[in-house]
């Protein structure tokens, strides 16, 4: 098989390949293996091979129920952990560890058939909205290599879209499927909280903000990934029930006439590009074409008070996983990255009391979401507010560090982090996400759809929000759009 010929299908067609005999598993992995070899040193997407261990798994049998047997398959290289392999959480000190397990989504894959042969990049500890680790360098969009392909999921988003493979690892706790979903051309959806399991290393990320999940090139294999990762497991604080129908079989009806509320304002009050507002506004023309009714709103929650509950939580969850690191692998402050540092410094100066009552906030988000869902069956918005930014483009001046380093020896960071100044830094360091955390802190899914594409190439999805339990709804549209407006031949020149 030739790389022209492995971009036409996307994983259930190459699956459905190997099951007739037409490919080996064997062949798809040289074309991947060679795509990856050829891209790393305009992209670098992937920062871990496991050469030995695919070439070993493609030798062995797969059989017709796996509906993704033989399909070559990428893991994010945070939270994914392949038992006997390194995992570095886009840390390199922390990659000196090897993991004793294997996470449940990823046994859940290679029960499936596919064959992992290497772990996608991402921004240390996935703190960051796009993937520029300091310890594994820059990941760079397809569409245009000066530009970023987001994050934190944006090593998996670069590979896809490169064409190394159709779809790959992924996971979400503020926008990061959405986000590099919307920056290269791809379908995200992020789960709703509690359907698929985060385990076994931790009952929940980010208080249940962080969800497992995939990126893609095709709706369906979405769809396919969600029915073989989505249910229980033993060790599982709680799950959401089973679906009625196979979220594949779902797909295949077209959606009711659904009411749909559209926002282009920034729920942070800071600008917004007119592409992103162009692609919103195409989404509402094509909505509104297919039979939804569709109507400009009101932003459905306080934006700036759900981005400050965010960080708040945020931080503190840095802070402990920066502490568990050193206390448990010996790892320093200074093998951490220095906006990592002051995220964890900063959550350090959070009081339990206050930590309680912004997790209390949280459900009134939650509450106003709901309010809105009695309303409309969905919000959409821009997924980020311009398209993909310059590499970069957000990276804290080293002049800044050196500022935060003073604060951090005179311990000031409790007071700064109260400061109208430090709160007004936030709000334009989230400014170009502004619309994805709402999902997260609600535990509703939500998904970026690749309808647009900037009069300069670039891709620019939009979002849409579901009420709970709304995945199914949210990919039967996915797949009306998809089938109204096809983006899966639309590929980068590179």
């Amino acid at each position: 098989m030739q790389f022209h010929e492995y971009t036409r299908f996307d994983a259930l067609g190459l699956a459905d390949l190997v099951r007739r005999g037409e490919v080996s598993p064997a062949e798809l992995l040289s074309v991947a293996m060679a795509r990856a070899d050829a891209t790393h040193g305009q992209l670098n997407a992937i920062i871990r091979r496991y050469d030995d261990r695919a070439r070993q798994r493609v030798q062995q049998a797969f059989t017709p129920e796996q509906p993704f047997a033989g399909v070559p398959f990428l893991i994010k290289d945070l939270f994914q952990e392949w038992e006997g392999a390194p995992s570095s959480w886009g840390n390199a000190a922390h990659a000196r560890a090897i993991s004793p397990i294997t996470s449940d989504v990823v046994r859940r894959w290679t029960d499936a058939g596919l064959v992992i042969f290497g772990a996608t990049n991402t921004p240390e500890f996935g703190a960051k909205n796009m993937t520029e680790p300091r310890d594994f360098g820059p990941t760079r969009n397809p569409w245009n290599t000066k530009r970023t392909p987001g994050g934190s999921s944006g090593g998996s988003a670069a590979a896809i879209a490169a064409g190394i493979v159709p779809v790959a690892g992924a996971s979400d706790g503020g926008g990061s499927i959405r986000i590099p979903a919307a920056c290269n051309g791809l379908f995200g959806l992020k789960m709703g909280r509690g359907r698929v399991s985060i385990g076994p290393m931790a009952a929940e990320g980010l208080f249940g903000a962080a969800v497992q999940g995939v990126l893609s090139r095709s709706v369906r294999d979405t769809a396919a990934m969600m029915d073989i990762l989505q249910g229980p497991e033993a060790h599982a604080p709680f799950w959401m029930p089973r679906p009625d129908q196979a979220y594949l079989q779902a797909i295949d009806r077209p959606p009711r006439t659904m009411r749909i509320g559209y926002s282009t304002e920034s729920p942070t009050g800071t600008p917004v590009d007119p592409q992103a507002i162009a692609a919103t506004e195409d989404a509402v023309r094509l909505l509104t074409a297919l039979g939804h009714h569709v109507e400009p709103v009101k932003l459905p929650f306080d934006g700036k008070q759900l981005a400050a509950d965010f960080l708040l939580a945020w931080f503190c969850a840095q802070a402990f996983l920066v502490d568990e690191l050193c206390r448990q692998e010996g790892l320093r402050l200074s093998d951490f990255e220095p906006d990592t540092q002051v995220m964890a410094a900063m959550g350090r100066t959070v009081s339990g009391p206050e930590l309680c009552g912004c997790l209390e906030r949280w459900h009134l988000h939650t509450m106003d979401l709901t309010r809105f869902h009695a309303q409309f069956d969905l919000w959409l918005s821009p997924t980020i507010s311009a398209p993909p930014l310059p590499v970069g483009a957000l990276t804290t001046p080293p002049a800044l560090h050196m500022v935060n380093k003073v604060l951090s020896g005179l311990g000031l960071f409790g007071a700064i982090r109260k400061s109208s100044f430090f709160q007004e830094i936030i709000l334009k360091n989230l400014g170009w996400t502004p619309y994805t955390q709402l999902a997260n802190i609600t535990g509703r899914p939500a998904m970026s759809v690749p309808l647009y594409w900037t009069p300069d190439g670039l891709p620019l999805g939009v979002q849409f929000v579901g009420p709970v339990n709304s995945e199914a709804r949210l990919l039967q549209l996915a797949a009306q759009l998809e089938h109204a407006r096809p983006w899966f031949d639309k590929r980068p020149n590179l």
